[in-house]
């Protein structure tokens, strides 16, 4: 965390020549909303003086109760590098809601993960992310619609030719490192057209933040290419879908808490209460790292897809993994959200359960160190390993039954997520889609 000032961010705009600020917020689906305002303004703006109208942004507010305040995080300060300096640049700052009294708006999902931190807090702890979001380029038509014609036929970690993503990938990564991204690495994904970018872990509020952020630059760079960037998670049957693995570790008085240098893999009880806590509430929290019908399109097997529900040191098939690092690299790595997820409400809801983890000493099973995805039937249920929801709607059930979970997102969101959840789910559901065209058109 930077710290800055109201004193620093006036200063910042003033030298950097800043016309416009886009003032930023996320809607309970993680979708980027924001009011723009002029230099003129920003001293207002930075003391929360800033109204805008809730009622016109879906799960927000009534009607009747519509007046939202903005107020900034001064730390997330910066400037848009891709956009033209003449005539003055533009910049933004991430903002919670709030509202007309001065009460945090239970709506908003940034205060709803800064809620799930306090309670990690007062327990002492301080939750880091290192999220590994993966995404398509794909071609766009003569009237600059997006299809789902890759811009190549590349696979893992190839070079070009055969990555004609790496010009974009390249000036996406030199975009974010301009806005104070610290960058770790970028690379073709096994899929054709798909592609990862990896930052440095951070603070979780941070990582949210650099996560919505990140989502936003990717396709603002991708659009400058003539090419339309999807972090729809299966886009394409028949091809690997698109993750958002999720890293995280406590730390406590500045020491990593998942570590112990007395445990034979280097764990500590409280990394493995987190790992109970997890795989206790996986299901429900699938409703929320997994949050659309396409999601599960991906967690089949095969593909790669984390489905069971198990944990494991060594491979790959299981639900929650543990990297090879030790001492303060110590993390789990959590493998079935997808990038369609609100950053905001993933984290807090994965904290969730990990505290519930910790405060009620939950074991986790042991360790599965054998390939799940070539297990048969019988042998899981031996191991008593389980599968993840297999649809939105049937994550939506678990999550409606799963208390901890809900006291995560809180009353509002609660609400507001599944009546937009169920109505989605019941489109799709009464839709008649190509594939039921094309098997049963002429059969019957």
């Amino acid at each position: 965390m930077n710290n800055l000032t109201k004193e620093d961010v006036l200063k910042k705009a003033k030298e950097l020549n800043v016309k416009f600020i886009r003032l930023q917020f996320t809607d309970i689906l993680g979708i980027i909303k924001n009011v723009a305002i002029t230099v003129n303004q920003l001293e207002d703006a930075l003391d929360g003086k800033i109204m805008f109208d809730g009622s016109s942004v879906d799960g927000f507010t009534r009607i009747n109760e519509s007046d939202m305040y903005l107020k900034p995080d001064y730390d997330t300060f910066t400037v848009f590098p891709w956009r033209p300096k003449e005539g003055g640049s533009v910049a933004r700052l991430i903002c919670d809601v709030y509202k007309p009294d001065g009460t945090s708006f239970g709506g908003d999902p940034r205060q709803v993960l800064k809620k799930v931190l306090d309670e990690a807090k007062e327990m002492g702890y301080e939750m880091y992310v290192g999220p590994e979001p993966e995404f398509f380029l794909f071609e766009k038509d003569e009237n600059g619609e997006a299809t789902t014609i890759t811009n190549d036929q590349g696979g893992y970690f190839d070079l070009a030719p055969m990555d004609a993503g790496q010009d974009p990938r390249r000036d996406i990564v030199l975009a974010l490192e301009n806005m104070g991204f610290e960058m770790e690495a970028s690379h073709h994904e096994v899929a054709p057209g798909q592609h990862e970018i990896d930052f440095k872990y951070d603070h979780a509020l941070r990582t949210a933040d650099n996560v919505a952020t990140f989502k936003f630059v990717v396709k603002a760079i991708a659009d400058s290419h003539d090419l339309h960037a999807t972090f729809m998670p299966k886009p394409i049957f028949g091809e690997n879908g698109s993750g958002m693995h999720v890293h995280q570790s406590l730390f406590k008085d500045g020491e990593n808490a998942f570590y112990d240098e007395d445990d034979k893999l280097g764990l500590s009880q409280v990394a493995k209460y987190y790992i109970g806590g997890l795989l206790k509430h996986a299901k429900a929290i699938a409703a929320i790292t997994n949050p659309t019908v396409n999601s599960y399109k991906r967690l089949v097997p095969g593909y790669e897809a984390p489905v069971y529900l198990a944990w494991s040191s060594s491979n790959r098939s299981s639900l929650i993994r543990i990297p090879a690092a030790r001492g303060l690299g110590t993390r789990l790595e959590m493998r079935n959200p997808d990038p369609s997820c609100n950053p905001y409400l993933a984290f807090a809801v994965m904290l969730k359960a990990g505290l519930d983890g910790i405060k009620n000493q939950i074991e986790p099973p042991a360790e599965v160190l054998d390939n799940i995805y070539t297990m048969n039937a019988d042998r899981k249920e031996d191991l008593g390993i389980e599968s993840l929801p297999s649809s939105l709607k049937e994550a939506l059930d678990y999550l409606v039954n799963d208390e901890v979970i809900q006291s995560a997102l809180g009353e509002h969101v609660l609400e507001h997520f599944l009546d937009a959840k169920i109505i989605e789910w019941d489109i799709y559901r009464t839709q008649v889609h190509q594939w039921e065209l094309d098997q049963y058109l002429r059969v019957y």
